[in-house]
């Protein structure tokens, strides 16, 4: 997981915003995806959280592997 500073601008309500916003990018396995979203959407303060997801279609195989390991469900 990493978690970087950002500055958006968007529009929200009509009105145009230009706000310190903090990005999130989490690494999980594919099954993992629903988990996280509706865990995101259930915690996040805003009425509608950006989250996007990018599917890895290529990698360090000893990385991805490693990714699948730690994801996995307990």
């Amino acid at each position: 997981m990493q978690v970087v500073p950002i500055r958006s601008f968007y529009v929200w309500d009509g009105a145009a915003q230009d706000d310190p916003e903090w990005q999130l990018q989490i690494k999980t396995a594919a099954g993992r995806t629903d988990a996280v979203i509706e865990h995101i959407k259930t915690n996040h303060d805003y009425d509608v959280p950006e989250v996007i997801v990018t599917p890895i279609t290529a990698g360090n195989d000893a990385y991805l592997k490693w990714i699948d390991e730690e994801t996995q469900a307990s």
